[in-house]
C-alpha cells in the first residue's frame, strides 16, 4: 500500500519553504501527501516586506472533523509532520490531531521552527519554547536547529564551532526532554524512545557543515557533514526535514535518512549558489527531485 504523510505547515505563496517544499519533496518520494495549512502568506517572511498573512487556526479542527467522517476511505497516516506553528493554540491543535490520527505505526515528526542564530523569530514570546518542548514530548522524531534546541533546554546560546561531545550531550538531553510528563499516572516515559536530528552542526569555523542524528533507543549517534556553501539560504531547514521525513517513511534507517537529507539540501544550496539567483526565493531543490525517489529506494533495507 502506498505510504501517506500528513504535513501541517503554513503556505508561503512565493518563496520555497513550508508546504511549497514539503508537498513536492514528499510526493516525489512516492508518498501520498495530505496537507493541513496553518496560515497563508503572500511570501515567506525572510527578505520580503509588506507580505500578507491569513491565519487559518480556526479552520484546522473543522478540516480534521470532516476527515473523520471519511474514516472508511481515508488511509491511515504513516507520519504526521509539523513545521512552523505560529501560536500556542496551534500547538494544542497539533496535539489534538495526534490523538485523533496517530496510531502505533504513525511517526510524529516535529520540526520546532521558531528560532535561529540565537534569536526567536518575530512574534514568539520567551516562554514559547517550553510550550514547543511539551509538544515534542509526544514526538517520535524532532529536528531542531542548535538555537531551537538550546531554547527548549533553557541553555545559553552557543554559536559554535562545537565538539562531537557537545552535540552528543545536547542530543541526549533533548531525548530526555522528550520523555512524557512524569505527572501522568499512565506514564511510560522510561520506555519512550526519541530520534533527535540536530541541524546547523559544524566543528570548524571554515569546515564542513551539516547535521547529527541520535537514537535514544540504543544511544548511538552519527554526524552527516558536507562542504559549507557561502551565504544564508531561506527554507533549507524545511527542505532538510521534508527529505528526512520522506526517507524515514519509506523505511530508511535514521542515519541513512539524515545523510540523504543533508546531501540533498547541500546540493540544492550549491546549485543555487552556482546560478547566483536571488537567495530570498529559496534554493533550487526542484532540479534534484527526479533523483530523490531513486536515492531513497537505494538506501532502504532489503
Amino acid at each position: 500500500m502506498q505510504k501517506q504523510v500528513l504535513a501541517i505547515h503554513d503556505i508561503s505563496c512565493v518563496g520555497r519553504c513550508s508546504l511549497t517544499v514539503a508537498l513536492p519533496v514528499i510526493s516525489a518520494a512516492g508518498i501520498m501527501t495530505s496537507v493541513l495549512p496553518t496560515a497563508v502568506l503572500s511570501t515567506h517572511t525572510g527578505g520580503f516586506t509588506g507580505y500578507t498573512y491569513r491565519d487559518l487556526t480556526a479552520d484546522m479542527l473543522p478540516i480534521a472533523d470532516h476527515w473523520q467522517t471519511l474514516a472508511d476511505n481515508l488511509p491511515p497516516f504513516n507520519a504526521i509532520y509539523t513545521g512552523y506553528l505560529g501560536s500556542y493554540e496551534q500547538l494544542d491543535i497539533v496535539a489534538e490531531l495526534a490523538k485523533r490520527f496517530k496510531t502505533d505505526d504513525t511517526l510524529l515528526i516535529v520540526d520546532p521552527v521558531m528560532a535561529d542564530n540565537g534569536k526567536l523569530y518575530a512574534g514568539f514570546s520567551e516562554d514559547f519554547p517550553q510550550a514547543m518542548a511539551k509538544l515534542c514530548q509526544q514526538a517520535d522524531v524532532i529536528t531542531p536547529n542548535i538555537t531551537e534546541a538550546l531554547f527548549m533546554l533553557e541553555k545559553p546560546y552557543n554559536p559554535g564551532p562545537y565538539t562531537e561531545d557537545y552535540i552528543k550531550q545536547l542530543s541526549k538531553e533533548l531525548a530526555e526532554m522528550c520523555k512524557s510528563d512524569k505527572s501522568d499516572k499512565n506514564d511510560k516515559s522510561d520506555k519512550k524512545t526519541t530520534k533527535v536530528v540536530l541541524t546547523g552542526v559544524y566543528f570548524d569555523e571554515n569546515g564542513d557543515y551539516g547535521a547529527s542524528a541520535y537514537n535514544s533507543a540504543d544511544g548511538k549517534g552519527a554526524f552527516m557533514l558536507g562542504e559549507r556553501v557561502p551565504g544564508y539560504y531561506h527554507g533549507t531547514g524545511d527542505l532538510f526535514a521534508s527529505v528526512l521525513t520522506a526517507a524515514l517513511v519509506q523505511g530508511c534507517q535514521l542515519g541513512e535518512s539524515a545523510k540523504i537529507a543533508t546531501e540533498f539540501t547541500l546540493e540544492s544550496i550549491q546549485r543555487t549558489y552556482n546560478a547566483q539567483t536571488d537567495i530570498k526565493y529559496g534554493v533550487n531543490f526542484e532540479d534534484g527531485l527526479k533523483n530523490l525517489a531513486a536515492i531513497i529506494k537505494a538506501n532502504k533495507p532489503a
